[in-house]
Parts: structure tokens; C-alpha cells; sequence
């Protein structure tokens, strides 16, 4: 005869097993609130005046996002989108972008990752869609 365990174990052991997975992929995620911060300010006002306009997360899904963001690929191809978060881009526009300027001690990969974030969340299918423009 086997021995059953009761319910309320068995939901114990899986809500526990549930807190670890999320925590570990909150832990992983960056901080989304400065990543909107910086593609408002950085990204969105270098779209207006160099590429003609602005590209909102919500214009892509997180899948065409992802796949974006892992081609790596900025400037039809010619530059690495990690550059744009770099602390050497930071203070070639800090004199006129308050964001830069705020940002200018965050450690390139995590400001990177912020941004990341912000663009998967605010994506089409993303859980807070953001137009922000």
C-alpha cells in the first residue's frame, strides 16, 4: 500500500517550489522603471531627431524583441546596441540629456539590462504595453 501524502503538503510543497521559480526569475530581471527612464529619454529622443521617429516597445512583440535584442545589431548593422548604454556614450550626451546625466555611474550591462527589461515589458504581448512617446 502507498502512502499518500495530505493536500495541504502536497500544495505546500508546490507553492514553495513556485516562490523559488519566480524569485529566481525576479532576480534575474533588471530594474524596468530606469530602463523606461533611459529609452525615454536616450533612445526615443535620438529616434525623433536621427532616425526618423520614435520606436515604442509596443510596436514589437517580446519574441521580435528578443531576437532584436540578441542580433545585437544597432544602426542597420553597423554598431553593438550595448553602446548606446555604454558609460563612454553616457558622457559624450550627459551635457544635454538629463538621463544620461543621471544614469552616468550604472554599470554599463546593467543599465543594458534595464533597458532590455522596459522593452520585453512594454512589448505588444509584453505585460505593461508602453507607447511612451
Amino acid at each position: 500500500m502507498t502512502k499518500q501524502l495530505p493536500l495541504i503538503n502536497v500544495l505546500s510543497i508546490c507553492l514553495v517550489g513556485c516562490g523559488l521559480v519566480v524569485s529566481a526569475a525576479n532576480a534575474a530581471d533588471g530594474d524596468w522603471k530606469r530602463g523606461r527612464v533611459y529609452y525615454q529619454n536616450v533612445c526615443t529622443e535620438c529616434h525623433k531627431a536621427k532616425a526618423g521617429g520614435p520606436i515604442a516597445p509596443n510596436t514589437r512583440t517580446m519574441a521580435e524583441w528578443t531576437t532584436y535584442l540578441k542580433a545585437d545589431k544597432h544602426v542597420k548593422g553597423k554598431e553593438s546596441l550595448a553602446k548606446y548604454a555604454s558609460k563612454e556614450y553616457r558622457a559624450s550626451i550627459k551635457s544635454t540629456n538629463k538621463a544620461a546625466e543621471k544614469y552616468a555611474d550604472i554599470p554599463d550591462e546593467q543599465l543594458f539590462n534595464d533597458v532590455k527589461t522596459f522593452m520585453l515589458k512594454g512589448a505588444k504581448d509584453g505585460d505593461s504595453p508602453a507607447s511612451c512617446l
